[in-house]
């Protein structure tokens, strides 16, 4: 491809949450120990390639994650707000299955439409913010290559959208693990291949099952 450019796009790594909460955008959530080795994987697997930039989520488990890739590259993150996490009104709450939060009757209303959903930020919003800092980052790093560090919905969604797939999924089956990287390979402006990697594939595999993002 006469100008190919690679956008990477990275889910943060493990999370230190004892209490199992989904904790979306609420402050304070950093990585764990296990976290901040996947972090540091990262940094040794984008070693050689030509990152032109790198664009991190403000949430601090994704600055964490960016930080030493961004170090071994000499540059600084840029903070952008378009990949941060999804809203969720259960941010706080344990939303597994047999947890409280999904057993209350309050809290029936916001399950009523998963096709949206109904509980958080419309999956189409979700998509097109994304595809905006995608297509941004693609322009910047043109014929080079750029890193975004995001959350697992966002990524998600963001593939659907790019694949021509519905929004609606189950989460169980997203291809998005911790620390993993999801790369849309353009040629020029056009959208050639979409990759999917797990530098962390041995790290993940001694992480505690979590929830949240």
């Amino acid at each position: 491809m006469a100008n190919k450019t690679l956008v990477h796009v990275m889910r943060h790594g493990e999370v230190f949450n004892p209490e199992k909460v989904l904790y979306g955008r609420l402050p304070g959530y950093k990585l764990s120990e296990l976290g901040l080795r996947m972090a540091d994987r990262a940094a040794k697997h984008f070693q050689t390639n030509d990152l032109a930039l790198i664009v991190s989520s403000p949430l601090e488990r994704a600055q964490q994650t960016a930080a030493p890739t961004a170090n071994s590259h000499n540059l600084r993150p840029e903070l952008e707000s378009l990949i941060i996490e999804a809203e969720n009104i259960f941010e706080g709450k344990r939303v597994s299955v047999g947890d409280g939060a999904l057993r209350d009757p309050r809290n029936w209303w916001y399950l009523r439409n998963p096709i949206r959903p109904s509980w958080g930020e419309p999956y189409k919003q979700i998509a097109d913010r994304m595809r905006t800092a995608i297509f941004a980052a693609r322009d910047l790093a043109q014929g080079r290559e750029a890193l975004l560090v995001s959350h697992q919905l966002p990524i998600w969604i963001a593939r659907l959208g790019a694949e021509g797939k519905s929004f609606v999924h189950d989460p169980r089956k997203r291809q998005c693990n911790l620390a993993s990287v999801t790369t849309f390979i353009f040629d020029g402006e056009n959208l050639v291949e979409i990759k999917y990697e797990e530098p962390s594939a041995d790290l993940v595999k001694d992480a505690s099952k979590i929830s949240g993002a």
